[in-house]
């Protein structure tokens, strides 16, 4: 059967947003004398979410980052947004021919999701049914966010597909009883990505937003 609603990750599955924002979070960093690279950055926390990332650094620096950090950290990306972030291509078409309900469940907060979608012209096809990490105890890959998110929009486990582009979020669906569709068309997918999804429980991963109507559709 197909799924009564579709919940969406939203960096890396709605928004091309991986790289721009790691890039930001190395220059931070490296601007009060953390040596992070972009690359590295991606490999560790990709889909974790920035308070849990930081609360990662103080423990592996053995220090608390500075207390205007994540202040300092949040003006860095949305600036690096307002130039550079632009949407998923194929994603508008294919959420205008999804007929499910839908909504945003994102390790990101509400504010940045929110004006990442109305920088890309995506927060129509949303509002208000945006998730955030900071909603709940645990971020991925516990599945208390896909939870949350499956009990505000009155829908069984079950009947939920969430849309995921890191092993981290894959994991959290699974553990929530919900399937799990990879999506591997992001500019920070490199080769080996769609096994990493794979291995993590998704059941199907995919490299293109028009393939996904098919896959979710009722016949």
């Amino acid at each position: 059967m197909p799924p009564e609603l579709l919940i969406f990750d939203c960096d890396g599955v709605l928004i091309d947003s991986e790289v721009i924002a790691c890039r930001a979070d190395a220059a931070c960093l490296a601007e009060i004398g953390v040596a992070l690279s972009a690359e590295e950055i991606m490999q560790r926390y990709l889909g974790i979410s920035a308070s849990a990332m930081c609360a990662d650094i103080e423990q592996r620096l053995g220090r608390s980052l500075p207390t205007d950090f994540a202040e300092t950290l949040r003006l860095r990306v949305a600036v690096a947004f307002e130039a550079e972030l632009r949407p998923i291509p194929g994603i508008e078409a294919a959420l205008a021919a999804l007929p499910q309900r839908r909504c945003v469940a994102s390790g990101s907060a509400q504010e940045r999701v929110r004006h990442s979608l109305s920088l890309t012209g995506l927060l129509r096809f949303f509002e208000p049914y945006l998730f955030s990490a900071a909603q709940v105890a645990r971020g991925k890959p516990a599945p208390d966010l896909f939870l949350f998110a499956a009990a505000s929009m009155h829908a069984a486990s079950g009947a939920c597909a969430v849309i995921e582009d890191s092993p981290v979020g894959v994991r959290a669906a699974v553990t929530a009883g919900m399937r799990a569709i990879g999506f591997t068309g992001g500019s920070h997918c490199l080769a080996g990505h769609a096994e990493s999804l794979r291995a993590a429980g998704a059941e199907t991963v995919i490299d293109r937003m028009d393939r996904l109507p098919a896959l979710l559709s009722p016949a």
